[in-house]
């Protein structure tokens, strides 16, 4: 069927328009899908990455329970080389510094401490690194060392822990006085919530007297 003036003249303006910005909305048009897959492989690409990961953390708790001691290095540092960005790496690593700890092999447990502290992406396992690293300084006696840890910027959420360490390592280091505030700042910022810890604390406080 033949087409009327006003047609032809819509086509010819839908061609003009086309061959003008024609490419523009292919080049769009592919983006978008390049953008969905790409979006889609990172997804499959991370799920892989998780899975393998938490297969190398099960690897490695099994060696540590077995004190297996090669197995637990294979598997701990194919997940630092391989899987950084994965919890299961930092979480590998707290497991890998307990093993060591155990077996008075302070230097590697302090080595797979800092590793969390410098490169976990939550806070929380950062946080109980520190922790970690600042009680074997205080086994090793390093107890200026210990406390500059314990001077870092750390969440609330773990004040009362920070407080009481660091009387602990106080008590140490032969300063009770010190010891005593820190321990009576830990009750204080403990609040009513874990009885358990706040008995520990304030059988640590009576045992410097008043």
């Amino acid at each position: 069927m033949a087409l009327d003036l006003e047609e032809q003249e819509q086509l010819a303006e839908l061609k003009s328009w086309w061959k003008a910005h024609g490419n523009l909305v292919i080049g769009v048009i592919v983006a978008a899908m390049l953008g969905f897959a790409g979006w889609r492989y990172w997804n499959v690409y991370q799920g892989n990455q998780a899975g393998q990961a938490a297969s190398l953390y099960e690897t490695l708790g099994k060696a540590a329970q077995a004190g297996d001691t090669k197995a637990l290095r294979d598997a701990g540092g194919a997940l630092v080389e391989s899987y950084a960005r994965t919890l299961y790496a930092p979480m590998g690593a707290l497991v890998a510094a307990r093993f060591y700890y155990d077996r008075n092999d302070l230097k590697n447990a302090k080595a797979q401490l800092q590793w969390v502290i410098d490169r976990s992406a939550s806070d929380d396992l950062r946080e109980l690194a520190r922790l970690r690293l600042a009680a074997v300084l205080l086994d090793e006696k390093a107890y200026d060392e210990a406390l500059k840890q314990l001077e870092a910027p750390h969440a609330a959420a773990y004040e009362t822990q920070y407080a009481a360490l660091k009387g602990d390592i106080l008590v140490a280091k032969g300063q009770p006085a010190e010891a005593r505030t820190a321990y009576k700042a830990a009750l204080e910022k403990a609040g009513s919530q874990d009885a358990q810890f706040r008995e520990s604390v304030r059988m640590r406080l009576d045992a410097l007297g008043s």
